[in-house]
């Protein structure tokens, strides 16, 4: 079997929390795992009755505005500065498995950092609520998956033959290569000079209007079924029942504007929703 690595490294707010709990760390990350869960549900209902406030849903009521580049960065940052803290700091003793589960989150977000936030043309600003819920769950999301995967989760080295971590692999790499082939269509989908959405048309477009949503919903779905844990599996729900809805009002959208938008796309899942 692997084994943790040795003495947990904890947040100082983390440590405070625990103590005026009074419950383990290990106890700890696994309430706020099932915390994810219930606030996924909770945010998929609110969803459906007014789009999150950044993007095209941008409402000069919601006050305070951020560059959207430098909300995207900043707000995504810690989910990649977090879990790559930790794998440092435990210096891999963890075990062959979990670091590969840990890279992939890293990996992931670095892209979504580093390479996506550069890439974005103008883009609208986001509300500071927006910016702040997002900036809170990258980092206790990118804390509760990196400490877990570095001090808590035993895999054997056997679990890289299993068929749930090979097929959770696969789909995560799947499905991020469906969400940057999809947010390189979108990005291109205006001339320079030219303002205003267009119909997405190729890669997973041609089946659903949330092209990129489905990807990343996929992508966090492997991850899940790799790690086959409950922090993995709150975070793919959460993701889902976040971008879900957004996926919707997108497709809604589309078919209010485009008379002559494809009538054999579905929003969020191909042939099915």
């Amino acid at each position: 079997m692997s084994t943790p690595a040795g003495d947990p490294v904890s947040l100082p707010l983390t440590q405070t929390l625990t103590d005026m709990l009074g419950m383990k760390e290990e106890e700890f990350l696994d309430k706020v795992a099932y915390c994810f869960i219930f606030l996924g549900a909770f945010v998929s209902v609110i969803l459906q009755f007014v789009g999150a406030p950044y993007g095209r849903y941008v409402d000069s009521r919601f006050g305070c505005f951020i560059p959207g580049k430098v909300a995207w960065f900043v707000q995504e940052i810690p989910s990649f500065l977090l879990p790559t803290i930790l794998l440092i700091a435990s210096g891999g003793e963890q075990g062959f498995v979990n670091n590969v589960l840990i890279s992939l989150m890293i990996f992931h977000y670095f892209q979504r950092t580093f390479v996506f936030t550069f890439l974005i043309r103008g883009g609208k600003p986001t509300t500071l609520l927006a910016f702040l819920l997002a900036f809170f769950f990258c980092v206790t999301n990118g804390y509760l998956q990196g400490q877990y995967l570095t001090h808590y989760a035993v895999y054997p080295q056997s679990w890289s033959r299993d068929p749930r971590f090979i097929i959770g692999v696969f789909l995560f790499f799947s499905g991020m290569a469906i969400n940057i082939h999809s947010d390189s269509i979108l990005r291109n989908l205006r001339k320079p000079g030219e303002t205003g959405y267009k119909i997405p048309h190729g890669g997973m477009f041609e089946y659903v209007s949330g092209a990129n949503f489905f990807g990343e919903a996929v992508e966090w779905s492997g991850f899940a079924i790799a790690c086959w844990s409950l922090p993995g599996l709150a975070f793919a729900i959460f993701t889902a029942c976040n971008i879900g809805p957004r996926a919707y009002r997108h497709h809604w959208y589309y078919k209010q504007k485009f008379e002559d938008y494809p009538k054999s796309r579905k929003a969020f899942i191909p042939f099915l929703l």
